[in-house]
């Protein structure tokens, strides 16, 4: 659902007036300073998951790196894609493909991660006595591998369809980067909408249920019930923000219709708020509102010598 890279809303032989090129620098150079700021915050996670095994051994921080790391991918391609664009403007379509179908998979990532996560609090909320025996770090590498394999099984007959129904000269083309343009089987694009909803329910369903249980929980214990409200909470929002990459095209093509000479900013738009808004939230919600994780944390974000 995620759209990297593309100029389907300028009309045929449209030209870079300076109005343009002004408007164009300003989006990309906003959205490669945010990409960077991000990326580094959460390479500086993954270093501080690494160094201490405190947080390799517990299911929660593993969770959370997993989504971290899934938010370096992703932002590394954004990045990597809008300096792209004005270097060479387009791609081979073979390494297009090759990009889109690893920012999807890491797009999708994100809030399936999220749904595991809310059932490992609701785990630890509701039965925790049997939270250790539930959660083990080798469940929560299972479950990982389980992410990206529905990713596969989904992604991958996209390009096989492609490879059957497409001339050997399409692959050799240069395209604009976009999802749209290189796997554009009407099949791929009926199966997207249909495996977005599945999983839009189910991540619904699975948030609504959790967490529900959770507040309930929280508000009949005296102890620590002001903080798991204020978890829950921002849980949720991280959970929403990261839903709206399923409607992206449902939010685009309405506002496109509104605003036919603004087709270009509200994709910019749209990708900063979509693709680049959680993941400023994710390290709010546990790199740095977990004191133990914050601890180590501090020291590595600004260069000082770590605890042995």
């Amino acid at each position: 659902p995620m759209i990297l890279f593309d100029n389907s809303s300028l009309p045929p032989g449209w030209v870079w007036d300076e109005d343009l090129k002004q408007a164009a620098v300003v989006n990309n150079l906003i959205a490669v300073a945010f990409c960077l700021i991000i990326n580094y915050v959460n390479a500086t996670m993954v270093y501080t998951f690494l160094k201490h095994e405190m947080f390799k051994a517990t299911p929660r921080y593993i969770l959370f790196i997993h989504l971290v790391i899934n938010d370096i991918i992703l932002m590394t391609l954004l990045t990597l894609l809008h300096l792209l664009s004005y270097i060479v403007f387009t791609l081979n379509l073979s390494l297009c493909i090759v990009v889109v179908l690893l920012a999807t998979a890491a797009n999708y990532n994100s809030p399936m991660t999220l749904a595991v996560m809310s059932l490992e609090c609701y785990i630890a909320v509701c039965y925790p006595l049997r939270h250790s025996q539930i959660c083990t770090v080798k469940k929560t590498y299972i479950v990982i591998a389980c992410i990206w394999l529905i990713n596969a099984l989904d992604l991958f007959p996209d390009v096989f369809i492609s490879l059957a129904t497409e001339p050997l000269e399409f692959f050799h083309s240069r395209v604009w980067c976009a999802k749209d343009r290189a796997l554009r089987h009407s099949y791929t694009i009926a199966k997207d909408k249909i495996f977005d909803a599945v999983v839009m329910a189910l991540v619904w369903l699975t948030l609504i249920y959790t967490y529900l249980r959770i507040l309930f929980t929280a508000k009949s214990a005296a102890a620590d019930a002001r903080k798991a409200r204020n978890t829950v909470l921002l849980h949720s929002f991280q959970l929403l923000l990261s839903m709206l990459t399923y409607v992206y095209y449902v939010i685009l093509y309405p506002l496109q219709s509104m605003f036919p000479s603004s087709q270009r900013g509200i994709r910019f738009a749209l990708t900063v708020i979509i693709n680049i808004m959680p993941r400023i939230i994710s390290p709010l919600v546990y790199g740095l509102r977990d004191k133990t994780f914050r601890k180590y944390l501090k020291q590595h974000v600004l260069c000082a010598k770590a605890i042995q």
